[in-house]
C-alpha cells in the first residue's frame, strides 16, 4: 500500500492508516463480493485508500465522526464505478466466466473473515448475485452479508430508505428463486467432494452417475488460456459424465488437495507445485447429489494463490 504524506502531517496520517488497516477486512469483504475479483478488489481498495489520504489535505480524519461507515461509502461507491470495466471486459471474455475464488491455507480449518464466511458469499452464490444490477448487489450484500439497516446504506450509495428496500426487495426475491435456503452440513461438503474426485480421477462412470444429480450442470472457466477446455457450460448427467471421464485438457500427473474455498469445502487441482484449477461443487439441498460443477482453470485468476509446498 502507498502512503501519501503531507509536510507536518505524519502523525494525523500514521493514525489514518492504522483506522483503514483495521477496516481493510471488511471492506475487503464489501467489495470482493460486489465485484467477484480479487484483483479488482484489491485495486479498489488500493483506490479507497487513495481517496481516504487525500481528503482533508492530508488530515483524513479531520470532521469524520465514524470512519467505518465513510470508508465502506468510499469502497462501495469505487466497485459501482469499477463495474462498469468489469462488464466491458466480460463482453469480449473466452468461454464461461466465474468469480475468482478465495482459497484458505491449508492449515487454516475454518474460514473466519467476513468474505469467506457462509453460504451467502459461496461460488455458487456469486455466480447467482452476478445477475443482479450493480446497485440491487451492492444492497444485498450491504444487508444480508453484512447486516446493513436500510437507512444506513440509502446514505453510503445516496438513495433514499424507499429505494433501497425496493432494492433489496427485488435482489432477495431475484436470489432465493435460484438459490433455495439451506447449507449442506461441512461434512457432508466434505464427503460429496472427496468422493467426487475419486471418482473423476479414476474415470468411475458408475460411480459418477450415482454421485451427479440428473440435471447436473459443469462451468469451466479457463479463459481460453487453458487447451481444450470448454467453451459452453456442460448439462445434463450424460453429458457430464463424458466431459469428466476424457482426461482432456489437465496436467500429466495431477495432484488435488483439499482446501476451503469461498468458505466450502472443496479441492484444488495442482500441475507440479501450480495451481492448474480450483473445483467448487454445488449440492442438492438433501446434499447426497452433485447439481453444479464449478471449475476455475484462467491462470490469471489462480495468480493470487499460493504454489503447493513440495
Amino acid at each position: 500500500m502507498t502512503e501519501i504524506s503531507a509536510p507536518g502531517t505524519d502523525a494525523p496520517l500514521d493514525e489514518a492508516t492504522g483506522v483503514f488497516v483495521d477496516h481493510r477486512e471488511l471492506l475487503f469483504g464489501v467489495v470482493y463480493n460486489m465485484l467477484g475479483s480479487v484483483a479488482d478488489t484489491e485495486d479498489v481498495l488500493q483506490e479507497t485508500w487513495l481517496s481516504w489520504t487525500a481528503r482533508g489535505g492530508g488530515v483524513p480524519l479531520a470532521g469524520v465522526d465514524h470512519p467505518r461507515a465513510y470508508l465502506v461509502r468510499v469502497a462501495v461507491n469505487h466497485a459501482l464505478r469499477r463495474r462498469a470495466a468489469i462488464s466491458r471486459r466480460r463482453e469480449t471474455y473466452v468461454g464461461p466466466w466465474l468469480p475468482e475464488p478465495l482459497v484458505a491455507d491449508e492449515d487454516a480449518g475454518t474460514a473466519d473473515g467476513p468474505a469467506l464466511r457462509g453460504e451467502a458469499v459461496s461460488l455458487a452464490m456469486l455466480v447467482v448475485l452476478e445477475s443482479l444490477t450493480p446497485l440491487e448487489r451492492a444492497v444485498f450484500v450491504l444487508g444480508e452479508v453484512f447486516g446493513y439497516p436500510h437507512t444506513e446504506i440509502a446514505g453510503i450509495i445516496d438513495r433514499s430508505p424507499a429505494a433501497v428496500r425496493q432494492l433489496a426487495h427485488r435482489a432477495r426475491e431475484h436470489v432465493h428463486a435460484r438459490r433455495p435456503r439451506y447449507q449442506a452440513h461441512p461434512r457432508v461438503r466434505r464427503e460429496a467432494t472427496e468422493r467426487f474426485v475419486r471418482a473423476a480421477l479414476g474415470g468411475d462412470i458408475a460411480e459418477l452417475m450415482e454421485v451427479l444429480a440428473p440435471d447436473v450442470t459443469a462451468w469451466t472457466d479457463a479463459g481460453g488460456k487453458r487447451r481444450r477446455a470448454g467453451l459452453r457450460p456442460v448439462h445434463g448427467r450424460d453429458k457430464v459424465t463424458r466431459l469428466l471421464t476424457s482426461g482432456r485438457g489437465g496436467p500429466d500427473r495431477p495432484v488435488w488437495r483439499y482446501r476451503r474455498v469461498n468458505g466450502d469445502d472443496a479441492a484444488v487441482l495442482f500441475d507440479g507445485d501450480a495451481p492448474f484449477a480450483v473445483l467448487v461443487l454445488d449440492l442438492t439441498p438433501e446434499g447426497d447429489r452433485v447439481r453444479g460443477i464449478y471449475v476455475v482453470a484462467n491462470p490469471d485468476k489462480l495468480a493470487h494463490l499460493p504454489r503447493e509446498a513440495a
